[in-house]
């Protein structure tokens, strides 16, 4: 927004008055990124300690915590004065992000059915690209509204901050974390709740009694626990998920989507626009994996997405290589701007079909409950660690490496891809407890992941004496 830009980065302003500026340049600014990547250094920070205040405190509470940031950082950005008060506003975001995603993902996995689970936790991605639409539609409308304009867009985020403050208040905490908790009585009674008065809970509650008993038999703690080689596959895939989701450039597509419509020629007010398009586009896709995740399993969309972000970043690379050259000098026609909207827009469908939910399904799913929140705190931990390095960098790589960022992206798609086929085995259906069985027949995991041997069946003495 040009009011915000004036107000806060002057420098922007001349660099997008000068029509010499080289196009991939424009927005190449450490003032910038530092207030862009400040929240997810913060948010890292956050889930380090939400792991174990998640569980001690319970999922439901640490969302509470979460929002409390959410409300106080949102009020500190909208009276911002200086680029300061904006830092700190988004390093209170920060450790809200960190909270509220380290814990709702574990909440909706655990409350939900197992046949639905996929779906149940993907909703977590759906509302997040609501939220993103729903920013987007305030920010085409503030951007109409001169002086004051950004203070709307950064103050409305105390909305859905208190929304989550109400919200928690009445829903109850996971029947896993009331275990782990010695609470028996409300676990039970929670699960009653979530499945329904007249369901047999009997059965799901001695499954979470008998995850919550083995995770005392282990004296050191879950971040200890989680490097040892039985939790080989899950450390694996606690790393190696959220690495690959952020290099699938995401980043580049997503959170910077308004930049590189600029960057094609778009004004400020239709570069909006177009972010408003693409999270249209990413709300329904992310729908279509809500309903098919749980029917086609997690690796069928892992592999269709995987072609589809591959042709898209390919097809960037070569179109703003051609049109804009390498030294960003050129003027893109309008019909190959169009070319651009597609592709990302295309970016977004096979992102919202695949590594978008699935990134929130498989951590949320795959741990045991003895290192879950743990494994929870690691896996987004890395993954805000690497948007804050790509944050921190982006602007500056697309100034440097022009094009050359959209083929660096496409490289990884095809590892990430390969990577998923040989060592992701499929989950869809299992509950949540007994997914260690499904580590212990997968070709390469077999060898680190054993099942415990079955207790002996009772022995029939016969009938007793007369």
């Amino acid at each position: 927004m040009q009011s915000f830009l004036q107000a806060f980065f002057p420098d922007i302003v001349e660099k997008m008055n000068n029509a010499q500026q080289d196009a991939y340049c424009i927005f190449d600014s450490q003032i910038l990124t530092t207030f862009v990547s400040s929240l997810y250094l913060a948010g890292v920070f956050a889930c380090l300690v939400a792991g174990h205040v998640t569980r001690r405190v319970g999922r439901r509470n640490s969302m509470l915590i979460g929002a409390s940031f959410f409300f106080v950082g949102a009020i500190l950005n909208c009276a911002a004065v200086n680029i300061y008060m904006l830092v700190i506003g988004r390093v209170l975001l920060g450790f809200a992000v960190g909270f509220t995603n380290q814990s709702a993902p574990v909440y909706l996995a655990e409350i939900a059915p197992a046949r639905w689970r996929g779906a149940f936790t993907s909703i977590f991605h759906f509302f997040l690209n609501v939220g993103m639409f729903v920013a987007d539609l305030v920010n085409y409308r503030a951007n109409t509204i001169p002086v004051w304009g950004w203070r709307l867009s950064l103050g409305v985020g105390v909305i859905p901050a208190t929304v989550i403050l109400v919200g928690a208040a009445f829903i109850p905490d996971t029947p896993n974390s009331l275990v782990l908790r010695g609470k028996l009585n409300e676990a039970r009674a929670s699960l009653r709740r979530i499945r329904g008065t007249s369901a047999n809970v009997d059965v799901e509650l001695k499954d979470i009694v008998r995850a919550a008993e083995e995770d005392r038999q282990h004296s050191s703690g879950a971040f200890r626990r989680i490097v040892r080689r039985e939790y080989r596959p899950h450390l694996v895939m606690a790393i190696a998920i959220p690495l690959f989701f952020e290099l699938t450039g995401m980043i580049v597509v997503t959170l910077f989507t308004p930049l590189l419509f600029y960057t094609v020629g778009f004004s400020s007010q239709k570069a909006i626009l177009g972010s408003i398009i693409t999270d249209v586009v990413s709300l329904a896709s992310i729908a279509v994996a809500t309903l098919t995740v749980d029917r086609y399993g997690r690796r069928t969309l892992f592999m269709l997405g995987g072609g589809v972000l591959l042709v898209c970043l390919t097809g960037m690379a070569w179109t703003y290589g051609a049109q804009l050259g390498s030294n960003g000098g050129k003027a893109m026609p309008r019909g190959y701007a169009v070319v651009v909207v597609a592709l990302v827009c295309l970016f977004n469908a096979g992102f919202g079909v695949s590594w978008g939910p699935l990134k929130w399904i498989i951590p949320s799913e795959i741990f045991p409950l003895e290192v879950r929140s743990a494994g929870q705190s690691m896996s987004e931990s890395i993954s805000l660690t690497l948007t804050f390095v790509q944050t921190q960098s982006f602007l500056q790589m697309l100034c440097s490496f022009k094009y050359g960022a959209f083929a660096y992206n496409a490289g990884w798609v095809v590892v990430m891809t390969a990577f998923i086929a040989a060592f992701l085995p499929e989950t869809k259906g299992v509950p949540i407890e007994s997914l260690g069985a499904v580590w212990a027949r997968h070709w390469y995991w077999k060898r680190f992941v054993k099942l415990a041997p079955a207790p002996p069946a009772k022995q029939d003495d016969g009938p007793g004496p007369a």
